[in-house]
């Protein structure tokens, strides 16, 4: 049986809004990878973070499959999903061992983007700037 805390990490949140988000991120990130080869990261949606055991499934995850971690996690949400999915996000960077150094929680419906540090917190500057890929993720949108 799995608690309330971890039946939370692993809810789906799919209203037609959410998954428009998720499909414009993920048309460019893909096309960048797997067309142009100008993406590091493989962009996946809705993956597990450990394949050996239930784990929590992030809206898009950036994979390097070199090393295979997750570097980047994305979660899209609206006005009131936004204090939970950053929490989710610090959680899974901070106190477990996926490699997430970077998590984006995306608000679509004040277009706002929130960002997530591994070992500096919540980053007000440049909140959509993923490091990782060198790319504005707003700029996708």
């Amino acid at each position: 049986m799995i608690t309330l805390e971890e039946a939370l990490i692993m809810g789906t949140n799919a209203p037609k809004p959410h998954q428009r988000v998720i499909s414009r991120l993920l048309a460019t990130l893909s096309y960048r990878y797997y067309i142009e080869g100008s993406l590091s990261l493989e962009p996946l949606p809705e993956t597990m973070l450990d394949e050996g055991q239930t784990s929590p499934t992030p809206d898009i995850i950036l994979y390097d499959n070199v090393l295979e971690e997750t570097p980047v996690i994305i979660e899209i949400t609206h006005t009131n999903g936004v204090k939970n999915d950053l929490m989710k996000v610090s959680r899974l960077i901070e106190e477990t061992e996926y490699g997430i150094k970077e998590g984006f929680v995306y608000n679509y419906r004040r277009n706002e983007w929130h960002k997530y540090r591994l070992g500096e917190g919540i980053t007000k500057e440049n909140s959509s700037f993923c490091e990782a890929i060198n790319l504005d993720l707003a700029t996708l949108l």
